[in-house]
This record gives structure tokens, C-alpha cells and sequence, in this order.
């Protein structure tokens, strides 16, 4: 297991993924890190769907270009009846952010055992959802391929913006 600063930087954008197939045990470990991850108001509102049949592969292929021949990916989501609203910023809901946090601790915990993963944003969700024929309280926020890397990180991957650029002390 490495220290959270290794981890972190050994984590890329995997767009090339070996056929071989990801072993269940290490399914749950993704999805445990996934229950492990703080929620607004620990709602929990996440939902996850593993796509590793030939079927579900080739309906989420059909809608999205960008699985890169990953074995396994994770549809993840957030149940609107679920999520917590704030109050004090209407409309806002947390659904979107508690999903994120879902996916990141998933993308690292798969980075941690050995798998890559890359975070797919370029996708409809409403043709997700149809494909996949999710339940209509459901946004679908992000994909998630994973596998064994079969290619080494693009040199994008240590380009860094200088800290003035992106952080200011007040």
C-alpha cells in the first residue's frame, strides 16, 4: 500500500487497457473504498452500477467512445430523492459532488491495487440511461473504465500549473 502522496501522483488517466478480465475481490475493494467516501449529511445518495458482461460492455460502447477497452466499468450516479438540499442556496443539491467524491475514492483505490481507471465525462446520460435502462430518479454523473494499464501515463499527466495560478492566500 503506498502513502497517500505516492498514490496520488502514481494515479493517471488510463486510455489503454489490457483484455485480461479484473478479478471480483478486487471489484469489492473499488466499491468498499465507494461506501467508504464522506456524502452531504452521510446520505449516501451514490448509486453504482458494474458493467463486465459482453452485453453490458457493448451498451455502454454503443453511447460512449471513450471506455478505451476497459474490462469493467462502474456507471456512477446519484439518486435525486436521495441527495441533500441545501437550504441556504437553492436549487443546490449535493447528489453531483457526493458522486464525485464517490469516483475519486473509487479511481484511487483501484490505482492502489494495481488497476487503472480514467474518469469519462464525454457522454450523454440520458442515452446512458436508456442504454442501460437506468431508473429515471437517477443522474449518471460519470464513467469510470478500469483495468490493467496497457500503456504508460501521457507526459500530460506531470504537467503541473505554477501554484500563483491557482492558488490565492487572502
Amino acid at each position: 500500500m503506498m502513502d497517500f502522496r505516492d498514490l496520488a501522483a502514481a494515479r493517471y488517466s488510463c486510455r489503454k487497457f489490457k483484455p485480461e478480465p479484473v478479478e471480483d475481490n478486487k471489484i469489492a475493494d473499488i466499491l468498499n473504498a465507494a461506501k467508504l467516501a464522506p456524502t452531504a449529511k452521510n446520505g449516501q445518495p451514490q448509486k453504482i452500477w458494474v458493467l463486465k458482461s459482453k452485453e453490458a460492455l457493448e451498451k455502454i460502447n454503443s453511447v460512449c467512445k471513450c471506455i478505451f477497452g476497459a474490462p469493467v466499468v462502474f456507471v456512477v450516479g446519484y439518486d435525486r430523492e436521495r441527495d441533500w438540499k441545501n437550504p441556504l442556496m437553492p436549487p443546490y443539491h449535493s447528489g453531483e459532488t457526493d458522486a464525485a467524491i464517490v469516483c475519486t475514492h473509487m479511481m484511487l483505490e483501484a490505482c492502489d491495487i494495481g488497476l487503472g481507471s480514467c474518469w469519462v465525462g464525454f457522454f450523454s446520460a440520458d442515452e446512458v440511461k436508456k442504454a442501460l435502462g437506468l431508473p429515471e430518479n437517477v443522474t449518471v454523473t460519470a464513467l469510470l473504465p478500469v483495468g490493467y494499464p496497457d500503456a504508460e501515463p501521457s507526459e500530460r499527466h506531470t504537467l503541473y500549473r505554477d501554484d500563483p495560478e491557482i492558488v490565492e492566500y487572502m
